[in-house]
């Protein structure tokens, strides 16, 4: 089925900016060594193995050639950079000193002797997973909003691949990959949502894999068992801990698990990575460089990042202000989003909440993120569908919550979805 899809008469559903940024309340903790062990594992940068990888290379006296490698492991996306130059005047300003938004996209390419397996490769690829990340400026929370691949939007007029210019065109999000690579995606994203995209990073099948087998696996907690074939996976109901291939069948899988949809597929990837998150923490992984090497192998050997962040020292960078962020305070959430009202296939915006979230991320201010049980504001706008996974023609609205900061369904990487 192709992904583009005319644009009918009338307004246009998936364009205009939107509204976002996390915000949580931490829990305390005693001043006993156990409630500061507690609290030290709840720290984001004690799960971001690049930044401790700074100080190990400059241990040793072979720490230094190693720190090169991993730093030479990334590819600089030197392409997107030119053409984002070639555009500068038509994207967003940045509003907020010291916020940053890193743009994470997961490359469905076929491309690659770890990804063929996965079918055959036609020669393009297009955008399997995107998440925009935001960071606040001062560093107290993290909130990473997942964008769906079917979501109709307005995608400018890119460059190919080949050189040649494509025309401006109305279609499905993951599109704007296929069309032009990262460049047309982060310009796609800007025009949807006014957020200046700072950094991105894209990652293959093959080093998703390999990041989780790095780890040892990741643990997650399934309500039902999965018999899947078509994912790869068989696997009972309650606490498993999935090994690369079967991670990456547990967070592309779509049709065959659930209710088929992409927002209950987006939703499934932010429990894994808060999962992923919540294991590089607990393992040690940080503070024993036998674990911490293959870690950061995987990590940089699979990212194509802009060229400021295409090295150990320029990820470092990045993430060292992040030592601070509780995983309570690291929030997961999906854009509002409803069936597309030409094509029950496709998605479009919710609005006003999706402007809300845009506005709020563009101005740096919090997003608080709820689930199942959050409260809702009958004064705040039309009652939408239960929080948690909507179906797939409901809109997915945020909670409501009698507090003026707007509460949007998701969830912290401090949930366990086993307990």
């Amino acid at each position: 089925m192709s992904d583009t899809v005319g644009r009918p008469p009338g307004p246009d559903p998936g364009s205009g900016p939107g509204s976002g940024h996390g915000s949580g309340h931490g829990h305390g903790s005693s001043a006993t060594g156990e409630g500061l062990a507690r609290r030290r594992r709840r720290r984001w940068t004690h799960g971001t193995a690049l930044g401790v990888a700074v100080f190990v290379a400059a241990a040793a006296g072979t720490g230094w050639a190693l720190y090169a490698k991993l730093s030479a492991n990334i590819t600089p996306d030197e392409r997107a950079a030119a053409e984002l130059a070639r555009y500068e005047r038509e994207r967003p300003t940045e509003l907020v000193r010291g916020a940053q938004n890193i743009l994470l996209i997961g490359s469905d390419t076929r491309a690659g002797d770890g990804n063929r397996e996965y079918g055959r490769d036609l020669g393009s690829e297009r955008s399997d997973t995107t998440i925009l990340l935001h960071l606040a400026a001062d560093r107290r929370s993290a909130t990473a909003v997942s964008l769906p691949r079917d979501l109709m939007v307005d995608i400018p007029g890119c460059r190919r691949p080949d050189g040649s210019q494509a025309a401006p065109v109305f279609a499905m999000f993951n599109h704007a990959f296929q069309l032009g690579g990262s460049a047309c995606t982060i310009r796609t994203v800007e025009k949807l949502t006014g957020i200046r995209v700072d950094h991105h990073m894209v990652v293959d099948f093959s080093g998703f894999k390999d990041m989780v087998d790095a780890v040892d696996g990741v643990r997650v907690c399934l309500r039902e068992p999965i018999d899947d074939k078509a994912a790869r996976l068989k696997l009972p109901a309650g606490p498993v801990t999935l090994d690369g291939e079967q991670a990456l069948g547990f967070v592309r899988a779509r049709k065959s698990l659930g209710d088929g949809s992409d927002t209950e597929r987006m939703e499934r990837q932010q429990r894994f990575l808060g999962a992923l998150v919540n294991k590089v923490q607990s393992n040690d992984v940080l503070l024993n460089p036998v674990k911490l090497y293959p870690v950061l192998d995987a990590a940089t050997s699979s990212l194509t990042t802009d060229p400021e962040l295409a090295s150990l020292r320029g990820l470092y960078q990045l993430v060292r202000g992040l030592r601070d962020i509780p995983t309570e305070h690291v929030q997961f959430l999906t854009v509002p989003r409803e069936s597309y009202v030409y094509d029950s296939n496709r998605d479009q915006l919710v609005e006003p909440e999706a402007e809300r979230l845009f506005a709020r991320l563009r101005s740096d201010q919090p997003v608080v993120v709820a689930g199942d049980a959050a409260p809702r504001n009958p004064d705040d706008g039309p009652s939408g569908s239960p929080s948690g996974t909507p179906s797939r023609g409901g809109p997915q609205e945020p909670a409501r919550s009698p507090s003026p900061t707007p509460t949007f369904r998701g969830n912290t990487a401090a949930e366990h979805a086993c307990e």
